[in-house]
């Protein structure tokens, strides 16, 4: 039962805040995103919103970003990225000089079994040239590699019909119309795709149909049923305004003040000085159809703030969805889903507005995951270098507080430039883990002192007892040593062995699938979830409690979220020693609660709403 929440006063809320930032919030609600100054700790023009940090090396030149490997330790990751078949196919994404601010995004990744198969697909979002878009060269296409079940992966993209062709940003994955296949929404700078599943390996873009396309810069979209109708709702954030033939440069008029240099160094412009994009959600009508509801819902995002990524989830336990939304230069939305078709703005009460210091972020990515095995679910945004990566507390209520410094991974994390991200449980002991995948946005970092670089390593802390974090280190010639221009990330059992894998999608190159290979005997459950009449067939909102001994875990079934990306929707729990499990008890969307007897561990089960387990794999996993 959903406790009731005492909200904080705003004299509370204020006294966590500097002052002029109290200012700058209550202007811009007057007039928009284009009263918010520079920070007066940033850098000319910088999507950091933090003082620049002293410069950490390795090896006397090198970066920290780019180097601080050990000889020895623990192999979590190995990289099977061109063995699986990954290599064949290269992200496009504008000139490696990356003039513009277009050009430094990148796409996403998503995770689907589009066929059915038992077994998860990868879709891999692509950018255009500027050659391209003038007709010059052939245009990139996304990609979408079919899972073989032995280790390796074809694309398929041009047979199944998604190969996009515009310049793209994010995708999630959901069945919006309840006919059990799951369908793609891939967002673009221009009209969207809303690609549905033709159930033989093909799909159809639906989007102007549908009501969907758009025609603007969306980012990371999610799926999720807000009003409890048993239809998938739609979200998707928007960034800047964009004319690809009169770009955001210097002198131009896109640009209303000087945002164009990172310390002292000349730069694309933006965001900050670019008018931002306004976010929309669309109400599914249940006919194919959606309609625009932003205004009506209260989510319309009226200062025009930047937008990357969105996250449906039920942050409070009562069976509704909140809506997270993480901005770029700009205070995050944190939307409290009241239950009549409206949404009321928590985001500074709640605390997910700015960090600890009152700062905005430059956020990238949303994470959600309960790493401390209470029931509630915790916050990862990702952001800019020369800030640290803030892990939000739940402590229930709508309530959160920024712990990065006591949980450990704030200072690690400051000259890293991040983006996607996950809770994960890599080596299976019941307590999630953190992911992090990092690559910076300005070429120059390489030719100047500042402490980073363009390309660089991911990052990987072990949950020790849900009380703090601790870096994993990054072995030489393993999974934790590639040093990568990453992006969009995204998370799930590729192999079906019960080891969590990641793949990324890397600006201007190849892809990564990195396998997870770490050595341990933990055991493992995993669930499909298959939604029942009035609710979403994908099960889309679910959560799962499994209890082993004084321990419970919560998994939940989530569309959307890392950096424009979408996970394994399967739901994944490590057991660490245990063979038998005590409990699993389902919260379906609508409100149904369900407890399920699982025989076994190390399973896969497909369990239906009312009708319990239909379906286990015991397959004998790939070898390693």
């Amino acid at each position: 039962m959903a406790m009731h929440r005492t909200p904080r006063s705003h004299r509370q809320v204020y006294a966590r805040i500097e002052p002029w930032r109290v200012r700058i919030f209550l202007l811009s609600l007057f007039f928009g995103s284009q009263c918010l100054p520079q920070s007066p700790a940033g850098q000319q023009g910088s999507a950091s919103t933090n003082a620049a940090h002293v410069p950490s090396h390795v090896a006397q030149t090198k970066p920290v970003t780019a180097g601080g490997f050990v000889q020895s330790g623990p192999v979590v990751f190995k990289d099977v990225s061109k063995q699986a078949g990954l290599t064949t196919w290269k992200y496009q994404g504008g000139t490696p000089t990356k003039s513009t601010i277009v050009e430094s995004l990148g796409g996403g990744v998503a995770l689907l079994d589009y066929d059915n198969d038992g077994w998860m697909d990868i879709y891999l979002v692509n950018g255009l040239t500027y050659d391209a878009l003038d007709g010059k060269t052939a245009p990139g296409h996304a990609a979408l590699f079919h899972n073989n079940h032995d280790g390796t992966f074809t694309n398929v993209a041009e047979k199944a019909g998604v190969t996009n062709d515009r310049w793209g940003v994010g995708v999630a994955v959901a069945d919006y119309d309840n006919d059990g296949w799951p369908d793609l929404y891939v967002t673009n700078v221009g009209k969207n795709r809303l690609y549905h599943n033709n159930h033989d390996g093909t799909f159809t873009d639906v989007a102007a149909k549908a009501g969907v396309a758009l025609d603007m810069w969306s980012t990371g979209p999610t799926f999720g049923d807000y009003d409890g109708d048993g239809n998938l709702d739609l979200f998707v954030p928007g960034y800047t305004k964009y004319d690809f033939h009169d770009p955001p440069v210097e002198g131009s008029k896109w640009v209303v003040s000087n945002f164009c240099q990172f310390h002292g160094v000349s730069v694309f412009c933006g965001p900050r000085g670019l008018k931002g994009e306004h976010d929309h959600l669309f109400h599914n009508n249940g006919d194919g159809t959606f309609t625009d509801v932003s205004d009506r819902a209260r989510v319309n995002d009226a200062p025009g703030y930047y937008g990357l990524a969105s996250l449906f989830v039920d942050l409070d336990g009562d069976g509704k969805p909140e809506l997270l939304v993480a901005n770029d230069s700009t205070p995050n939305y944190l939307y409290r889903n009241k239950g009549d078709g409206t949404f009321e703005d928590l985001s500074f009460e709640s605390g997910y507005a700015v960090n600890r210091d009152g700062h905005e972020t430059a956020a990238m990515g949303i994470a959600v995951g309960d790493y401390r095995n209470n029931g509630r679910l915790d916050i990862l945004n990702t952001d800019f270098s020369d800030d640290y990566k803030v892990l939000y507390r739940n402590d229930g209520a709508l309530s959160f507080t920024d712990v990065s410094f006591e949980a450990g991974i704030a200072k690690t994390t400051v000259p890293f430039l991040s983006w996607g991200d996950g809770f994960v449980d890599y080596d299976n002991d019941g307590w999630k883990d953190i992911f992090i995948a990092s690559g910076h946005v300005y070429p120059q970092v390489d030719q100047n002192d500042w402490g980073t670089s363009f390309a660089q390593r991911p990052l990987l802390f072990r949950n020790v007892n849900g009380e703090t974090f601790s870096p994993v280190p990054a072995v030489q010639n393993t999974g934790l040593a590639l040093v990568l221009p990453a992006r969009g990330a995204a998370f799930g059992d590729l192999f079906n062995d019960g080891k969590i894998d990641v793949v990324l999608n890397n600006i201007n190159s190849t892809p990564t699938l990195l396998r997870n290979v770490n050595d341990d005997h933990n055991h493992w459950i995993e669930f499909q979830l298959i939604g029942g009449p009035g609710g979403p067939r994908d099960a889309t909102g679910a959560s799962i409690f499994l209890t082993v001994g004084k321990m419970t875990q919560r998994g939940d079934v989530l569309s959307g979220g890392s950096f424009a990306s979408s996970n394994d929707p399967r739901v994944h729990f490590g057991l660490a020693m245990a063979t038998t499990i005590d409990a699993v008890i389902i919260h379906w969307p609508g409100g149904k609660i369900e407890s399920v007897a699982v025989p076994a561990v190390d399973r896969i089960y497909t369990i239906e709403q009312g009708k319990g387990i239909t379906r286990q794999r015991s397959d004998s996993p790939l070898t390693q």
